[in-house]
This record gives C-alpha cells, sequence and structure tokens, in this order.
C-alpha cells in the first residue's frame, strides 16, 4: 500500500487553519480535550477516529472532517431538514402569491396616482419575506459575518 506524503492525518496536538473564520489557527488548549481559535476564539472537541472536529460553543453544532489537507464537508448535526426548508420557501410563496393573485384579479384603476403602489407591495412581500429567511438562515448557521470581513481585511492589507 502506497501512502501519499502530502496527505496528513489530523491530531489533536497539532495546529490547523480554522474552517470558521479562515483566517486563525486552531490549536490545543492545555489541560483540556478541546482546540480553540486563536482569532475567533470559537472552540472545538476532537475525534479522533473520525478525522472530526465537532464546534462546542455552538448548539446544534457544527462539524467539520479533516481530509488530509484541509476542513471539508462542514454540516450541522442532525438538523435543517427538508420540512424547515420547504416552510421557509412556502414562508416567501405564499404572501407572495396571495398578494399578486389580488393585484391580478382586482387591479388598479389605470392612470391612478397610486396604480404603482400594489406591484411594488407585492415585490416588497417577497424581499421582505425573503430576508427574513436569509437572516434566519445566517442566525441559525451562525456564519460569522465579522471574522470574515476582518480576515478580508487583513489580507488587502487595511
Amino acid at each position: 500500500m502506497h501512502l501519499n506524503k502530502s496527505v496528513t492525518y489530523f491530531s489533536e496536538h497539532e495546529v490547523y487553519p480554522c474552517p470558521i473564520c479562515l483566517y486563525g489557527q486552531i490549536s490545543p488548549l492545555s489541560l483540556m480535550d478541546a482546540m480553540a481559535c486563536d482569532s475567533c476564539r470559537h472552540i472545538f472537541t476532537t475525534d479522533i477516529e473520525k478525522q472530526q472536529i465537532k464546534m462546542a460553543d455552538r448548539q446544534p453544532p457544527l462539524i467539520w472532517r479533516w481530509n488530509g489537507k484541509k476542513w471539508a464537508e462542514a454540516h450541522i448535526e442532525g438538523v435543517m431538514g427538508w420540512g424547515y426548508w420547504l416552510g421557509g420557501i412556502a414562508f416567501v410563496i405564499l404572501p407572495t402569491t396571495i398578494l399578486g393573485l389580488t393585484v391580478y384579479t382586482r387591479p388598479p384603476i389605470p392612470g391612478s396616482t397610486l396604480a404603482w403602489l400594489p406591484t411594488v407591495w407585492t415585490g416588497l412581500a417577497f424581499l421582505l419575506h425573503l430576508a427574513i429567511i436569509v437572516w434566519l438562515v445566517i442566525e441559525f448557521y451562525e456564519f460569522p459575518i465579522w471574522a470574515y470581513l476582518k480576515s478580508k481585511r487583513h489580507l488587502f492589507g487595511r
């Protein structure tokens, strides 16, 4: 069996790039069976046998698998099934459809002062409901927007 020298196995005693902020490095915490990032300060527990780390300071935790070169396959432990996604799609589509059908079946008087309002109202309903779902997804997955922007600012030397 030939082993590739460029692939390294995950060890809880080494330093690795942070899978969250992509800027910092995760290293072992003294006297603990955990690792932490020096930039975004998230804490991870390790599973050496599965070559995985689990974000310990979040519920439900995010899990990454070490593929020998980088962290891959970030997923959430057992949540966000099809029911949630279908509910989110319905939350965006249903109000917009109801408003659109109302505007279509009872259009405003052509040439009136506010004839544009029902169309704009329908578009705003779609955009605002979509924004609510996007916000909830960002909150659920805890996408570190500020850490990401901080890492990009550092890369560009500002």
